[in-house]
């Protein structure tokens, strides 16, 4: 006798065949996120309204920059998936493909600078 789970028995399924994961990804980045988020906005609460050194100074912490970072890459990704979700659901032809590609575009280009900043404050 097989065991199988309901998410096993729906993987697969479905137009695109990557429903299930797409679902997963995002169940699993939309809890992350929730246990990122409050720790996320006090480190930049405590760094909003000081001194341009103290800014420097918080970010070049290891737990901040590590946080600020990782919340970066993880929203930008949670984005980018729901983004082409929602974009696949509600447009069409050439105008899916454009706004899919940008997008992803943009939420690339957000980590690159977020990462880039924070490689410059830190290092």
């Amino acid at each position: 006798m097989r065991y199988l789970t309901d998410r096993k028995r729906a993987e697969g399924r479905g137009a695109a065949h990557s429903g299930t994961a797409d679902h997963w990804y995002m169940t699993v980045s939309a809890v992350a996120l929730a246990f990122m988020t409050p720790a996320f906005i006090y480190v930049m609460g405590s760094a909003i309204g000081t001194s341009h050194e103290e800014v420097l100074a918080t970010f070049s912490r290891p737990f901040p920059a590590i946080l600020a970072g990782l919340y970066l890459v993880v929203a930008m990704q949670h984005f980018r998936r729901g983004a082409a979700m929602m974009i696949s659901d509600y447009s069409q032809g050439i105008t899916r493909k454009a706004l899919t590609i940008g997008a992803i575009s943009i939420s690339y280009a957000v980590i690159a600078a977020g990462v880039f900043a924070l490689a410059r404050i830190a290092l």
